[in-house]
């Protein structure tokens, strides 16, 4: 899907670890997740994919890279963020920079590249760009403020977990999405259909996301099974399976916190219809993401965008 951008991903290797540079080790520890993880390479891609196809395949320019690198560089300060939060210690099969050192240098490590990521987003001169993008980093704390408020609620709705996980996940790609297009001067019809293409694919990330953490497929995941039942965050395959199974709510109003808990959680969440039932709600957003660029001008680009929403409705088929 990503060999027309093949050049410009490498090139972003070499840009990323200029952009953040060894100036200390531990910062440097910080740069594993970009440098040394697999998997995190898809929102770059996506973002210069979406400028090809916003500009109808002409070159790229350096704006539209440095996009792509804010883009990667912003997910990882959040990732460092959140594996703080969610006191997680693996990460695509490597130690955390909180379990490496500690939570304060994880946190300071995490705000550098948010400033690092400013400082570039400034330099691209685009006021609409930096707007669009700043806006992203109040969104990330809204989602965790929201999750932290609602941690161990059986109340919770659907509605308001697609609400959070917007705020924490697919705001970033919608947005970088729109920004991406905004660079290749596209109009607002089409800035909008790529904003809409970014939202629904970053949900579906993000439900595909918390189907791994009950399904505990630790390859796939990078991070132990239960987690998220572990800090309370009620996800998709949970409060479907909720519906069905009462015994679930007992385990929750106990926070989990006798010996045995979470297995026998996700035990209880596997023989209901919850996982499908997320399963279906991810193919929904896939299949949404793909409507939104259904009558974009037909480009290889554009397939590679399709292509990739098609992906993950046959991985979770």
């Amino acid at each position: 899907m990503f060999k027309q951008i093949q050049k410009d991903l490498k090139t972003l290797d070499v840009n990323l670890k200029q952009m953040v540079g060894p100036r200390h080790p531990i910062l440097s520890a910080a740069t594993e997740h970009l440098f040394h993880s697999r998997g995190k390479r898809i929102r770059p891609a996506i973002i210069l994919l979406v400028a090809k196809a916003a500009n109808n395949q002409r070159e790229l320019t350096n704006e539209h890279r440095r996009l792509a690198e804010i883009t990667e560089i912003i997910h990882t300060a959040s990732l460092l963020h959140d594996d703080v939060i969610d006191d997680c210690n693996t990460r695509r099969g490597s130690g955390t920079v909180n379990s490496k050192f500690n939570n304060k240098i994880a946190i300071l490590a995490g705000d550098f590249l948010f400033a690092q990521s400013s400082w570039y987003l400034a330099n691209l001169n685009n006021l609409d760009v930096v707007k669009i993008i700043s806006k992203v980093i109040t969104d990330f704390a809204e989602g965790e403020v929201a999750q932290s408020l609602t941690t161990f609620d059986v109340s919770m709705s659907i509605d308001n977990y697609m609400h959070k996980s917007f705020h924490k996940t697919a705001s970033l790609l919608a947005s970088s999405c729109k920004a991406s297009a905004i660079l290749s001067n596209a109009n607002e019809i089409q800035q909008n259909q790529f904003y809409n293409y970014g939202k629904h694919l970053g949900l579906a990330f993000q439900i595909i996301d918390d189907i791994l953490d009950i399904t505990g497929d630790h390859k796939n995941m990078g991070k132990p099974a239960g987690l998220d039942l572990k800090n309370g965050n009620l996800t998709a395959p949970l409060l479907f399976a909720l519906n069905e199974c009462s015994e679930l709510h007992k385990l929750i109003e106990r926070e989990f916190e006798e010996d045995g808990d979470i297995e026998y959680a996700i035990t209880l969440i596997k023989s209901t219809n919850g996982i499908e039932q997320a399963k279906d709600l991810a193919k929904e957003h896939a299949q949404a993401s793909i409507q939104n660029i259904k009558y974009a001008l037909d480009n290889p680009a554009i397939s590679d965008l399709k292509l990739l929403s098609e992906y993950i409705i046959n991985r979770i088929t």
